[in-house]
């Protein structure tokens, strides 16, 4: 079906997503793999504008149900225009945030229901899914205080939600890796980012392995 790798990387705010992404595409471009990085939602230009209507701090009346479905909108789009040629091509592909992120933040945190978000993804994503999920578990307080502290990260809608959402993101996370272990990966994220990076090196590096001997 396709040539390239699919790696996602979840988590929680604050969870140090966008440093692990870069630590491992330097690595894998290091042993001369061709690789790709992008983000959800957005990655594209289509995908970007509805970043910014997602995540305006303005937006807070914003309904669940509008915010899963411009989510799954965002994701086809991105699949399809960027995520999916690059597979095509054999590249490795590591994304910020995929699906599971539906299925924790609005399927579980949101109360929408994780079977019913995973459906309204099955259509955008017609079955095309990670190859290898990291998940980068943190406790939301730690998370939510690295961003306070950190003055150069976006603070987008998200961040302006209560502890306890973040918990139940939390709690929706651990459901998601029950419901697709056999790609899921938890790492703790309280240690450091190279000790995190060496982890998850270690779980790419085997699967790219293992798609070279396919």
């Amino acid at each position: 079906m396709r040539g390239g790798l699919f790696i996602t990387i979840e988590g929680g705010e604050g969870a140090g997503k966008t440093t692990l992404i870069h630590a491992l595409a330097h690595k894998a471009q290091q042993q001369g793999h061709e690789v790709m990085i992008t983000r959800e939602p957005g990655g594209i230009p289509i995908a970007e504008a509805i970043r910014a209507v997602i995540l305006d701090t303005g937006n807070t009346t914003m309904d669940a149900r509008t915010e899963a479905l411009l989510y799954a909108a965002a994701r086809r789009q991105h699949l399809a225009e960027k995520v999916l040629p690059a597979l095509e091509k054999g590249m490795v592909v590591i994304c910020d945030r995929f699906i599971d992120s539906s299925l924790a933040y609005q399927g579980y945190a949101r109360g929408l229901g994780i079977e019913a978000v995973w459906e309204i993804n099955r259509f955008a994503t017609e079955g095309n899914m990670p190859d290898l999920t990291l998940y980068l578990d943190i406790d939301p307080e730690i998370g939510l205080q690295r961003i306070e502290q950190n003055g150069e990260r976006e603070v987008n809608r998200l961040d302006l939600e209560n502890l306890a959402f973040h918990r139940r993101v939390r709690e929706g996370y651990k459901l998601v890796e029950a419901k697709f272990e056999e790609r899921f990966i938890t790492i703790d994220a309280s240690v450091s980012p190279e000790q995190i990076a060496d982890q998850a090196w270690h779980h790419l590096e085997d699967k790219i392995a293992g798609k070279h001997k396919i």
